[in-house]
């Protein structure tokens, strides 16, 4: 059989396995192993198979993710998200719909401690909305606005989604998460923004508060914050100055948010014990996925489809901006239904070595992947993002939270836009990185 047939057959029966309910990692192994053999031999296929487990969790930077998400888990447990909320709320008290900008504020803040999105969408949502409620926001508006800004815990750095990104299609992950933080910040403003023409388009939806914050008063409530902006500085400028690696900078804001919690007096045992828990959870999930995505790799390459597919696009007299719009749309698309890293182990294969034979940076292509992934955390029927706020926002129809939240999705749809006809905003930090 040709080798290309082989690859698709294998790739459709990747997609059967998945439809009948087989773990991602799991149907990607499979179907690679098995192709592997065919392809070539089983000699070949078991060594691939048996080394690639212990390959990608003795990778160096396989380390950060673990590293990260206690740096998200100790933020949590000192109780720094709810500085960040009081703080902000101060701040932007008198904004049209305020505490929706505190909140969204909140979140980035929380995002430059946390890895994960869906982390800061359930820490935020179990503070933000009942102070909107009692304020009698809109809850449609309340939780679309959480579930907007917990998906900054994915872009802003550390970027649980810019580490599997890195480690797929080997890249620099210092430089990947340089490159987050300007298009976060956008991406945030942006939140910020929509938030505030619908509270002006509709007033109800938000009442203004009428109590009145002293300049003293803002100015004592930063020094609530001062912890999460000093561990942000430490970690994201040594990365930035080239101090230390980012799994070392990891090590280093786990490190400091832990004395930070203790000192503080607000880590428990218990709280330790569910921080650790959680944490193995979530990396020997992403480490299956990346292993069986690396097998899967193998058996594509062998089959020859990337490559084939690359020079076939190539060779196609049409703009290749069409190309990444097409790709965008599939990843939108995609995110309707699959989780986000899960998103990037089935289709990097395949659509990595397209981008670099179309000449896009992918630095670049990081960026604006990462952000139409977003787009999918408050997408209808599969964002988890929806769901995590479900959870602590029980008396709103899940129709409600999906409504509230698509607004959400024209500014990432736009920064991605504006990303994509000014690659600077991107490119500019990581191209001034000290190496």
């Amino acid at each position: 059989m040709d080798p290309i047939i082989a690859g698709i057959i294998g790739t459709f029966m990747a997609f059967l396995l998945l439809i009948l309910g087989m773990p991602i990692a799991l149907a990607l192994m499979l179907t690679g192993f098995l192709g592997i053999w065919y392809l070539s031999s089983l000699s070949a296929a078991v060594p691939v198979a048996a080394r690639t487990l212990y390959a990608v969790a003795g990778q160096y930077s396989y380390m950060i993710i673990p590293l990260f998400l206690l740096m998200g888990e100790f933020a949590g447990s000192s109780g720094l998200i709810e500085n960040l909320y009081k703080t902000f709320d101060k701040w932007l008290r008198k904004f049209p719909g305020g505490l929706g900008a505190a909140t969204i504020a909140a979140c980035a803040g929380f995002a430059a401690v946390s890895g994960s999105a869906v982390a800061t969408a359930a820490a935020m949502g179990s503070i933000a909305y009942p102070e909107m409620k009692k304020f009698n926001y809109s809850p449609r508006l309340a939780t679309g606005t959480i579930a907007a800004g917990g998906t900054l815990g994915f872009l802003i750095p550390p970027s649980i989604g810019f580490v599997v990104y890195g480690m797929l299609v080997e890249q620099s992950i210092g430089k990947l998460l340089v490159a987050g933080i300007l298009p976060g910040l956008a991406l945030a403003a942006a939140f910020i923004a929509v938030l505030v023409v619908q509270v002006r388009l509709n007033p109800a939806l938000a009442p203004v508060r009428q109590e009145t914050v002293s300049w003293g008063e803002k100015l004592l409530a930063l020094k609530d914050v001062w912890e999460m902006l000093a561990v942000f500085l430490v970690v994201m400028g040594g990365i930035y100055l080239g101090w230390f690696s980012p799994t070392e900078a990891g090590a280093m804001g786990a490190t400091l948010l832990f004395v930070v919690a203790l000192i503080k007096r607000k880590l428990t045992f218990n709280n330790l014990y569910q921080s650790m828990l959680e944490t193995v959870r979530v990396s020997v999930m992403v480490l299956f996925l990346v292993a069986g995505a690396t097998v899967f790799s193998y058996f594509l390459a062998l089959s020859t489809i990337p490559a084939q597919l690359a020079n076939w696009v190539a060779s196609l007299e049409v703009s290749r901006y069409i190309v990444l719009g097409f790709i965008l749309l599939v990843y939108f698309f995609l995110g309707c239904f699959i989780d986000a890293i899960s998103m990037m182990v089935l289709t990097l294969p395949v659509v990595f070595p397209l981008i670099l034979k179309l000449g896009f940076d992918p630095i670049f292509f990081g960026v604006i992947c990462v952000l139409m992934m977003q787009a999918g955390l408050i997408t209808p029927p599969m964002g988890l993002n929806l769901f995590a706020i479900a959870g602590s926002a029980k008396d709103v129809p899940l129709e409600d939270i999906f409504a509230g939240a698509l607004p959400f999705v024209i500014p990432i749809i736009i920064i991605v836009v504006l990303i994509t006809i000014f690659p600077e905003i991107a490119l500019y930090l990581p191209g001034k990185m000290f190496q």
